[in-house]
């Protein structure tokens, strides 16, 4: 092989070298050639021999199917033949069957020649490297093939992060948030696909340095927002290592051959990944890295999300406009039109056929069968969102990985609930009731999902069941005093959360007919595999855990009315108008959700 460096174009380099002979080898064989008693069948007589010609070959990987392969040029093959006739007098075609491949490379190749077996050997090991950066690049640009056989595999971890940082100064990071799923622990159990609410493991942590003290103006962060588990609070020094703790936990071994088992997940990465590199984490090299902008925006544009409408214009969504994250949650509340309609000729999901009996004045009836125009077809059913508030960077962790496994696998995914409690700045009762109000009143099973059934707010008393709760009294030790004003707490299935029973105040009785709470908590043997089971719940100390107040306004309070900003800190545009834009285009620079 030879040692100078050379760098060429790969277009035109499309033939796999070793089939170029096997392809020869099998024409011999349907035509009963006998190569073997020819004057020039040595060079047929193993491929070894076959590569003394001297072959120039560079390396590159299929389109399609993402295969390394040692490839060489067209006109080679046409020199070997010329060979062939030069010195033995005998003419060969082109044989059929070569193997084609259409480089996925568009960058200058290093050019090498193979004129031994060891030498096509040692460059035949290179081949999972290319493989590698192949792959690489094609998940890191929203490739949808790639993307989705990283799921389907069901081997790889999912690891969803959101850095939320100061406008003023970029490296001054307010909080941090992040879920993940790991799919190969799931499918080794029988659990697929992952549930959000009890698969994702997920985490949220706020830097005690800047909490209440630095707040973004054009784009408000919201620490005390965090709808889905507790957050933390933590120094400004811990966070690096909290972070890089989360990683290690999630990675397997670097190695430049194969990929590595976690995958990095975020919206508009370009800025998460900044701040990793400042606080100096370690990630392999071979971690793959998907941004969600830019696999959802690949989506549209190939037609795999159906017709999604502008809400300004009314018209169809361009397709070079990246979506912020908030407004790819929102795609998916309004059902959309598949991108073409099945053939008039052929019979499709949608169509109807009518039968229609006419009786003839001197004949038999006649049955008529008329076939209707094709109903258009629906891509996506509309789902409704949990309702939570957006530039936390825990929400914006867990939606942003509900938001993949949503596009990837939108049959099975189930929609991710809000924590069971309050949310909000600890100790500040009054922020649920100066957004809920202090109305007293019946708050029924059916109002937006907020609702308790028979739960009636009398005099500071509440009547639950025929039990009653008295102002400010803790219930189960939970310190969850309850005011005159009652807030609607939602009420995600038919049985009432378990924290409220058991209690002094109210005993266990059964959820329902034949019921009881010892059967709520048992676990099933068929259920879904719970990370709480794993991990369970980390206290924080009086003072530091986190509380909620529900907000009854509409889903993302914060995100629908502003434009998310870049993760490099270049500022984002303010949508104007509380509907929004879907998106900018490209051109006019990407935001960050």
């Amino acid at each position: 092989m030879a040692s100078d460096f050379t760098l060429v174009d790969p277009k035109g380099w499309e033939y796999d070298l070793h089939s170029v002979y096997s392809a020869y080898m099998g024409y011999f064989q349907i035509y009963n050639i006998a190569w073997y008693e020819r004057s020039w069948g040595h060079h047929f007589q193993s491929f070894e021999e076959f590569l003394a010609f001297s072959w120039p070959v560079i390396i590159v990987t299929d389109a399609w199917t993402g295969r390394a392969h040692i490839v060489t040029r067209l006109n080679s093959i046409g020199a070997f033949l010329k060979m062939i006739k030069t010195r033995f007098g005998e003419t060969l075609p082109q044989a059929p069957n070569i193997l084609q491949v259409t480089p996925f490379e568009n960058t200058n190749r290093h050019l090498r020649n193979v004129s031994d077996y060891p030498s096509y050997k040692k460059l035949h090991s290179t081949l999972p490297a290319a493989v590698l950066a192949a792959l690489k690049t094609r998940v890191r640009t929203g490739e949808p093939k790639a993307i989705q056989e990283l799921w389907d595999n069901r081997d790889k971890t999912f690891l969803a992060i959101d850095f939320e940082w100061s406008e003023r100064n970029q490296k001054s990071c307010l909080e941090w948030g992040y879920a993940a799923v790991r799919c190969g622990h799931l499918e080794a159990l029988g659990h697929w696909p992952p549930n959000p609410d009890t698969n994702y493991r997920k985490g949220h942590y706020i830097v005690a340095e800047y909490v209440d003290k630095v707040t973004n103006k054009h784009c408000p962060n919201h620490p005390w927002q965090y709808a889905f588990a507790e957050s933390q609070v933590t120094s400004k020094a811990k966070l690096p290592q909290i972070i890089q703790a989360v990683i290690s936990s999630l990675a397997s071994p670097e190695s430049e051959m194969a990929p590595n088992t976690l995958v990095l997940v975020a919206h508009g990465i370009s800025g998460d990944l900044r701040r990793l590199e400042e606080m100096r984490i370690k990630i392999p090299n071979n971690v793959l890295i998907i941004d969600t902008s830019v696999y959802e925006r690949v989506l549209y544009k190939m037609g795999h999300r159906g017709i999604m409408p502008d809400p300004k214009t009314g018209k169809p969504r361009n397709q070079g406009m990246t979506l912020s994250l908030e407004n790819v949650l929102l795609s998916f509340t309004i059902p959309m039109l598949r991108a073409s309609s099945p053939a008039p000729s052929l019979p499709a999901v949608g169509t109807e056929e009518q039968t229609q009996t006419s009786t003839p004045p001197d004949g038999p009836a006649q049955t008529q069968t008329q076939q209707q125009q094709p109903q258009p077809q629906i891509a996506q059913l509309p789902i409704v969102l949990p309702q939570c508030t957006m530039h936390n960077a825990g929400n914006d962790a867990m939606l942003c990985l509900f938001a993949l496994q949503k596009l990837l696998e939108p049959a099975g995914t189930k929609v991710p609930s809000v924590k069971k409690g309050r949310v909000g700045r600890p100790g500040v009762v009054g922020q649920q009731q100066q957004q809920l109000g202090n109305t007293a009143g019946v708050y029924a099973n059916g109002m937006g999902g907020m609702g308790m059934n028979g739960m009636v707010a009398m005099n500071g008393m509440v009547a639950m069941n025929g039990m009653v709760a008295m102002n400010g009294m803790n219930m189960n030790g939970m310190g969850m005093g309850m005011n005159i004003g009652m807030v609607p707490m939602p009420m995600l299935s038919p049985t009432m959360s378990p924290m409220m029973t058991g209690s002094s105040l109210m005993p266990a009785v059964p959820m329902s007919p034949g019921g009881s709470h010892s059967q709520h908590h048992k676990r099933s043997g068929s259920g879904s595999y719970d990370l709480a089971g794993e991990f369970g719940q980390m206290g924080l100390g009086a003072g530091r855990g986190m509380t909620r107040a529900y907000t009854t306004g509409q889903f993302l309070t914060a995100g629908v009315a502003e434009s998310g900003r870049d993760h490099g800190g270049e500022k984002g545009e303010r949508e104007k108008d509380k509907g929004g834009s879907w998106g900018r285009a490209v051109g006019a620079g990407r935001g960050r959700r």
